[in-house]
């Protein structure tokens, strides 16, 4: 689900009608909520929340049925990030296709005078990215099959065949081969929101790229990072641990990368009162609570190539789970750049001349258009704030 999240920009929200189902899906430990969390974190922009099994015994499409459904799940929708606008509601019957691509017959239904599914999904508008921007495209996965391939959703940028390109975090130097669009057909060209695959050149290894970069074009690269600072909004954490103090681990999804990090720091916590109902922001709290909201500061056990959330959302929002579970989602508000060199070892060099170069501090690099290697510029080693 989380790969599937990860490419897509609409979902739908497949839920049951028949009795007890849906009540199992929609509490504390259910699937309903679960999957609502990471979509919204992972960059889903609107749901459809698709009320199958309409035609049970115990249902028979019943209208109080279907207005109990969306009465419990639109207040937890809001407060997940999905407001009213951004979600659609259609009620079907799977087993026999009715409301899918074809309205259900009045005389079974007469109380739902909405769109199909299909119609739905054909009128949903097409989100505005920026074609012009500086490229970046996650990585989902890889495979070798003729050179590797890279296999991700463009959420920035124009990717051309030869362009020159980097992967970060690693600083690894290539080029676009080829570029297969989702219908597995070559292509010259691919735009933001588009799921491609890319053939890349000079990358002989398929552990030099992993699940988790992001491909960027070299005069303009991802900012790398392992500490910043997040907005984050708590959950209903774990019975055995209720509260979030310092050094709390947990695992951390920010678009396709997922890896343990650490709370460093708690730097302030908001809460809304219950007699008054303002919100009361604490600094430097001693440990955080289930349902507040909270500013703190999270170390990664390795670089993570990232953007602030005002700058490109889709790269800067983030949920972390803790043993299957969702108790928090945020967003990256401040990172201190982290320094980044792409080294490689000369085939056929002496050992000593490698050790004579790693006792300079110096960086040998591999260039994609000429096949040479030669000392790293300043520019591709640091990667500054803008």
């Amino acid at each position: 689900m989380i790969m599937g999240a990860a490419l897509a920009d609409y979902a739908g929200l497949v839920i049951s009608a028949r009795k007890g189902e849906f009540e199992a899906g929609f509490e504390k430990d259910g699937q309903t909520r679960e999957h609502v969390q990471l979509a919204k974190s992972l960059g889903v922009q609107k749901l459809i929340v698709v009320v199958n099994k309409m035609d049970e015994p115990s249902v028979q499409w019943s209208e109080t049925r279907w207005n109990e459904i969306r009465a419990k799940l639109a207040p937890f929708l809001e407060k997940s990030g999905y407001p009213e606008s951004d979600v659609y509601y259609v009620p079907i019957s799977g087993l026999v296709g009715d409301n899918i691509v074809n309205k259900v017959d009045p005389k079974v239904c007469a109380w739902y005078k909405g769109e199909t599914l299909m119609e739905i999904l054909d009128k949903l508008p097409t989100e505005n990215r920026d074609p012009n921007g500086t490229l970046r495209m996650p990585i989902l996965d890889k495979v070798k099959e003729q050179g590797v391939i890279a296999h991700g959703k463009i959420e920035q940028g124009t990717i051309r065949v030869g362009d020159k390109i980097q992967v970060s975090p690693s600083g690894y130097p290539a080029q676009v081969g080829n570029i297969l669009d989702h219908k597995n057909e070559s292509v010259k060209f691919a735009r933001p929101g588009e799921n491609v695959q890319i053939t890349l050149i000079h990358v002989a290894d398929e552990n030099m790229i992993t699940k988790g970069d992001i491909l960027t074009f070299r005069e303009n690269v991802c900012p790398v990072t392992m500490l910043f600072e997040a907005q984050i909004d708590v959950m209903e954490l774990l019975e055995h641990k209720m509260i979030i103090s310092k050094g709390y681990s947990c695992v951390m999804h920010c678009h396709t990368w997922a890896d343990d990090i650490v709370i460093k720091d708690l730097l302030s916590v908001t809460e809304k009162s219950l007699a008054s109902g303002v919100s009361e922001t604490k600094d430097a709290p001693k440990f955080i609570k289930s349902f507040q909201s909270a500013r703190v500061r999270i170390t990664t056990r390795m670089p993570i190539a990232i953007e602030k959330f005002d700058v490109l959302p889709q790269l800067g929002r983030f949920t972390l789970r803790d043993e299957g579970r969702t108790i928090a989602v945020g967003k990256i508000i401040k990172y201190k750049p982290h320094k980044v060199e792409a080294s490689i070892q000369v085939a056929g060099a002496p050992k000593s001349d490698t050790k004579a170069v790693a006792d300079k501090n110096e960086t040998l690099v591999f260039d994609g258009e000429t096949g040479q290697v030669s000392q790293a510029k300043k520019a591709l080693e640091s990667i500054a704030e803008e």
